[in-house]
């Protein structure tokens, strides 16, 4: 194993960062750059500088690696640019690269074996099979040339690591494997893309086929409108089960790692003190299409973004902030690079295997992105010919499925055949040959420009809202809202997402695949909703409903979305009428305050808290007095919100079995809460057997005895101890890797990352999770001032570099966990001054 020198590693220790008053000041966040450090001549003469030979390059290339980790690329053309982008982001993520090539390809079996058939049978199954030059060129007018760029930089790399095996990170050596190179393909995959509700509309079905479609809305949380949940008579939904989706789940998961994987010096034993054995096949994927996905507990991811116009800043700079809510595990999902050549100056983040900058700015205006529920899959249920299971029932008449022969490589063993099916509508994903039944997913994302986030390349050189209203016109997968402020004080927002036109259904439900459900096209992106300079003067999005009143394509639109209380924080605090600036951005940004507790907290004011013995009478009315006299604030340090986070779990964890029926729960999932803070302020008819028979006394028993479980969790989990939210046994982030439930105990110490004390949780700006080790949540946020852009501020957690033997690989660790944050330089000179690296790429033979 090499381990990568870096210069000036010295000074990680002193990194600056931008602190805001919970970090410690009481003053406004400033840069706190390390002495010597600010004049180019000091970065000059400390910086190392390395210079590599690199077929394939038409001119050479500087790298400037900051001290964050961050490339800044410097090139001569277009070519160079991309291929210099691909080539040092596979330096910093080659492990993350092959895993993802695997996954892409469908040739995880190849590694580990039979048990992934299934994810590569799915990969496969849904693999673009259209016109490549077309995908590709949808993406950018040269997206062609750009992305082949792309991969010839993955591959120049890939190429030098065969050639020196030091330069492979320790995961190789563990799992026995080398990296192997890219086609375009790999990019354009969809096995990654947040793809929405396929899922959903599999579990609603079968839950309205055991209990109705009014039992069904009544205990979910649909909106606008009130959607059609029956089934059409001719599914019969008793055979509707979770096994349809078998295959579909397999290639969209995370992959999962076995002891047996690794070389036997690496492996986890029963004897590995501190090793979970539990977690073996759980691994938190850092790469997989966690997104927007619920918790364990309940719903409590999403994303958060804002922007303010020119007016409503104290600089006259329109601002721009966004923290994408995903995967918290080691490495980072997101990857931070700058990109400098003709035509291009663009700086920000996105997914390292993908060419461009999904997030960011590019000196003219700044961009950012939140899911927009936009529903792009259908599930299709065919009835199948009795004597052959290759033909479907279609407009009265019977269709052959196209099927395609594959062999699929196999460790250890022969290649493995398996024959790929499709209807007119999509992949066959399922067949029930007993009673001649096929399933079909369609998607959307199958069409030309379904790859996620590529569509990013045309953005990153729109110069005004109309340029970027266009780019955005191809940004098809995910449904998003992006976010735009500029130079010139305007800003807009804009949702996109391929969009099927439903007319008859409301897309939640599995449907008949005869020709009766047929999508009527695709709502063109520009026409959903969008506004540009509000009267308001800001605009924000947090994955709640933000449909127009009237919006006359309704049928284009989706029906679940996030609770609400993240943006209407986010909009109670930039409605205030004050002119903001960068540092209250950022404590935005990192903004503890649960407006569940501001409205769940009083409803403890009227209620008994009665029952066991005076000791627990006394502890209750002390703990209802800690939060009656709270500020509603989920600290870190605080013992009311443990107390009340303690309560907040007890409540959703037993309204389920309160109102959900028994054999749909494991259908229908956690329960909104907005709709369990709504059903305790006007208590329905469910509450009544707890107040003999009177629903306001049962709700009141109800608040009672969940408030007096959750000072028994409390006791329980700390003892005699003081109580306190953020303690390593309540509110804590420790990153996993994918490899470490499958690891020994000092391998593991070195692939993990924490923990530290976490605030926060799945409704507050600062998204936490409802967990208590924090697995989701803005692992990547950006916060910009258009046309002041040196001032821009970041963070990526736990660093850069997915090498865990790299000094950058937890570098940025701490300060994200305080809620710091990091300067995002920008122009030449600042970017100088703070330069680790110096790499100089350099054509072969020059």
């Amino acid at each position: 194993m090499r381990i990568r020198a870096v210069a000036l590693f010295a000074l990680f220790i002193m990194l600056p960062v931008w602190r805001d008053s919970r970090a410690g000041s009481a003053s406004a966040p400033t840069v706190d750059l390390p002495r010597d450090a600010v004049g180019g001549d000091h970065a000059l003469a400390t910086a190392r500088t390395e210079t590599l030979r690199v077929p394939g390059l038409e001119a050479q290339v500087e790298i400037l690696k900051d001290l964050w980790g961050i490339s800044h690329i410097y090139a001569e053309t277009e070519h160079d640019l991309f291929f210099a982008q691909g080539y040092s982001a596979v330096r910093d993520r080659l492990f993350q690269f092959e895993i993802w090539r695997r996954q892409a390809t469908g040739t995880v079996s190849e590694i580990l074996g039979p048990r992934e058939l299934d994810r590569d049978r799915g990969a496969r199954l849904f693999q673009f099979r259209g016109d490549l030059e077309a995908e590709l060129n949808h993406y950018h007018p040269r997206g062609s040339q750009i992305i082949r760029a792309f991969v010839d930089g993955i591959n120049a790399y890939i190429a030098e690591a065969e050639r020196a095996p030091d330069l492979l990170p320790v995961e190789f050596e563990m799992l026995g494997i080398q990296p192997q190179p890219w086609t375009p393909e790999v990019v354009i995959s969809r096995h990654q893309g947040l793809l929405m509700n396929i899922g959903q509309e599999l579990n609603l079905g079968i839950a309205v086929a055991a209990v109705g479609a009014e039992k069904v809305k009544e205990v979910s949380y649909f909106h606008p409108g009130e959607p059609e949940l029956a089934l059409d008579p001719a599914i019969d939904g008793s055979l509707l089960q979770s096994e349809i989706l078998d295959v579909y789940r397999a290639f969209r998961g995370p992959v999962r790692f076995r002891p047996e994987d690794l070389a036997p010096r690496f492996r986890a034993t029963a004897l590995d003190e501190g090793t979970e054995l539990a977690l073996v096949g759980e691994a938190v994927d850092p790469w997989g299409p966690e997104g927007e996905r619920l918790e364990a507990e309940w719903p409590g991811t999403g994303s958060n973004n804002w922007v303010v116009a020119g007016s409503r800043t104290l600089s006259g700079h329109a601002i721009m902030a966004n923290d994408p809510h995903r995967v918290q595990a080691a490495p980072s999902l997101r990857y931070l690079t700058h990109l400098v050549g003709p035509g291009w100056n663009v700086i920000g983040g996105g997914e390292p295997v993908l060419p461009g900058i999904s997030i960011g700015h590019n000196g003219y205006g700044a961009w950012g992105l939140t899911v927009f529920q936009t529903d792009a899959e259908d599930l299709y249920v065919y009835e199948t010919h009795p004597d052959n299971p290759n033909r479907y029932r279609y407009e009265g008449a019977w269709e052959a499925m196209r099927v395609i022969e594959d062999e699929i490589p196999v460790g250890g063993q022969t290649a493995v055949r398996v024959r790929h099916k499709y209807t007119r509508h999509g992949p066959v994903v399922y067949e029930d040959r007993d009673n001649h039944v096929a399933y079909a997913v369609r998607a959307g994302w199958m069409e030309i420009g379904g790859a996620p986030y590529l569509a990013s390349l045309r953005m990153d050189q729109a110069k005004t809202w109309e340029e970027f209203v266009d780019a955005c016109n191809y940004s098809n997968i995910p449904g998003e809202n992006m976010v735009w402020a500029d130079a010139d004080g305007n800003i807009g927002w804009q949702a996109v997402g391929i969009a099927p036109i439903r007319r008859n259904w409301s897309g939640l439900v599995p449907v008949p695949g005869d020709g009766r459900y047929e999508w009527d096209g695709y709502l063109e992106i520009r026409h959903k909703p969008h506004v540009f300079n509000p009267d308001k003067g800001f605009w924000s999005t947090a994955n709640q409903n933000l449909v127009p009143p009237g919006y006359e394509h309704r049928d284009a639109v989706g029906w679940s979305w996030s609770d609400p209380f993240r943006s209407a924080r986010i909009d109670e605090v930039l409605a205030t009428g004050r002119r903001f600036t960068m540092s209250e951005m950022m404590q935005l940004a990192t903004d503890y305050l649960s407006l569940p507790a501001r409205s769940l907290v009083p409803m403890l004011r009227a209620v008994e808290l009665t029952g066991g013995s005076a000791g627990d009478r006394e502890r209750a009315e002390a703990a209802r007095r800690d939060l009656l006299d709270w500020d509603f604030e989920l600290a870190p340090d605080s013992r009311e919100a443990a107390i009340y986070v303690s309560w907040e779990r007890e409540l959703r964890n037993q309204m389920g079995p309160l109102v959900v029926p028994a054999e749909v729960r494991s259908q229908l999932g956690g329960l909104s809460l907005k709709k369990i803070i709504d059903w305790l302020g006007s208590p329905p008819t469910w509450f009544a057997p707890l107040g003999d028979g009177d629903p306001v006394a049962g709700r009141d028993a109800f608040i009672a005895r969940t408030f007096a479980d959750a000072l028994d969790g409390l006791e329980e989990r700390f003892g005699s101890d003081p109580w306190r939210y953020g303690d390593a046994r309540f509110k804590h982030v420790r990153l996993r890797h994918p490899l470490s439930g499958v690891v020994n105990a000092e391998m593991r110490e070195s692939l993990e990352v924490g923990p530290l004390p976490r605030g926060g949780n799945g409704s507050t700006v600062n998204q936490a999770g409802g967990g208590d080790n924090q697995t989701s949540g803005p692992s990547f946020r950006i916060i910009t001032e258009a046309g002041d852009w040196d001032t821009a501020v970041f963070t990526n957690n736990p660093g850069q570099s997915g090498d865990p033997d790299h000094p950058m690989y937890r570098n940025l660790f701490e300060g994200w966990a305080t809620d710091r944050f990091f300067p995002l330089y920008y122009s030449r000179d600042r970017v100088e001054a703070v330069v680790a690296d110096r790499v100089v790429l350099s054509p072969a033979g020059r």
